[in-house]
């Protein structure tokens, strides 16, 4: 007698158990902790750097400045890219010229050659793989969870600093700057094989919806026309908005006290003070720690509350300890230095979710573009207090007022928070 194992289940329900999508984010997520550690690494190097050449401060500043520029204004036109080319192209192409710039780097005899390396090849390379690749997975992939998936692929950058800057610090201090160097140029190749094989443009390329839509979704038509076109037609749409003024004016004061001046002068300035240059990449990479957590609640609580109001929080509180920051530098770790860190850690890049969130409600498809550009402002703000800390620096001896300049701009940004409309522009098409 035959015995019975009860229905088959269909199959599409074991091929959908785990949707595709998460899936594509975690090997974006893996991306982007590449991404943030290469971008992270030359704070951990300027020390180095100036003990072997005597490279001053300004020097190695212009150097991240180029850097941080070039990485925020590429991003808009790596989203056209990945519009017109494809996410996976784009990102292979970025990771390469990323190991180029660090693995170049130790052939380096003069100024100049930091500018290109540091500053060019690893700017476009890390602003190829930007947040508008997080936006673009979301946006994509996504129909629920936009916020809190966002927050978790930004919390990637917080992750690669974790990871890959201490590596680089313990690496520079005890063996010298270019093997750190080739770690850098080995960690990016090694992540181009598995973003080829998992990560494909589209649900549809796989067969699926994205995650959470329902049968009544209509995938979007194939994008046509020269990604330099689409970027420049997003940023000519937008600036008609006074609400992209606000947030990009905002997201410029974010880049500016975070990857400007924390991510790239708090390890010099700890020097200053006597603190061992490890001891302080280990303070950011606890940073990294938190910011972990403060962006993935922050994605959550974006997807609940008006995220105006939580952009013009962040800011305050941000502004708050750098007002303090200069009081609690010292030689040795105190509980108010780890005070800092923790808030600051969670408030890094909180302020992304929200205002990814703002850019998809207000400016509908083109959301991803005009959060590109909103990116770029976000990186000259970074590349501008980059160098101004340096100038600062080694005009008056002290970071102090760079500091405290950081904390005024953080009021601006809570107040020009608040200011943005959410109403949305007209209904447009990509």
């Amino acid at each position: 007698m035959a015995l019975s194992v009860g229905p088959a289940r269909p199959a599409h329900d074991r091929r959908r158990r785990i949707h595709p999508a998460w899936g594509v984010a975690a090997v974006a997520f893996l991306a982007l902790i590449g991404a943030a550690g290469f971008r992270a690494a030359p704070g951990a190097l300027m020390v180095p750097l100036h003990q072997e050449f005597g490279w001053s401060t300004s020097v190695m500043s212009l150097a991240v400045s180029i850097n941080l520029l070039l990485y925020g204004l590429t991003a808009p036109f790596a989203a056209a890219l990945m519009d017109r080319f494809g996410i996976r192209q784009v990102v292979a192409g970025a990771l390469t010229l990323v190991a180029l710039g660090a693995g170049g780097s130790v052939l380096m005899t003069a100024s100049w050659q930091l500018l290109v390396f540091w500053g060019v090849l690893i700017g476009l390379g890390t602003g190829s793989m930007a947040l508008v690749f997080a936006a673009a997975i979301t946006n994509r992939w996504f129909h629920r969870r936009r916020g809190l998936v966002m927050g978790v692929l930004t919390a990637g950058s917080a992750t690669g600093q974790l990871i890959i800057l201490p590596i680089v610090a313990l690496l520079a201090e005890t063996v010298g700057w270019r093997p750190a160097s080739l770690v850098i140029a080995a960690a990016a190749m090694a992540v181009v094989p598995v973003a080829w094989l998992v990560i494909r443009d589209r649900p549809e390329d796989r067969g699926a919806l994205p995650y959470g839509a329902d049968t009544s979704y209509v995938a979007p038509a194939p994008v046509t026309g020269g990604a330099t076109r689409r970027a420049l037609e997003g940023l000519a749409f937008a600036s008609r908005q006074r609400s992209f003024w606000a947030l990009a004016a905002a997201f410029a004061i974010c880049g500016a006290t975070t990857n400007g001046l924390v991510g790239i002068h708090f390890i010099p300035s700890a020097h200053d003070h006597g603190m061992s240059g490890t001891t302080a990449a280990g303070l950011l990479a606890v940073v990294g720690i938190f910011d972990i957590a403060g962006t993935v609640a922050s994605g959550w609580l974006t997807d609940k509350f008006d995220p105006r109001i939580l952009l013009a929080a962040y800011y305050f509180f941000r502004g708050v300890g750098l007002l303090m920051l200069p009081q609690l530098l010292a030689e040795t770790v105190h509980p108010s230095m780890v005070l800092f860190i923790v808030v600051y850690g969670l408030d890094w890049v909180a302020t992304v979710p929200p205002t990814a969130a703002l850019c998809r409600e207000i400016f509908g498809e083109r959301g991803t573009i005009v959060f590109g550009w909103v990116f770029a402002s976000h990186q000259v703000g970074a590349a501008i207090a980059a160098l101004g800390a340096g100038v600062v620096r080694d005009t008056f001896g002290t970071y102090t007022y760079a500091w405290w300049g950081g904390a005024a701009m953080c009021v601006l940004a809570a107040v020009l928070s608040m200011a943005v409309r959410v109403a949305r522009a007209d209904a447009v098409t990509p």
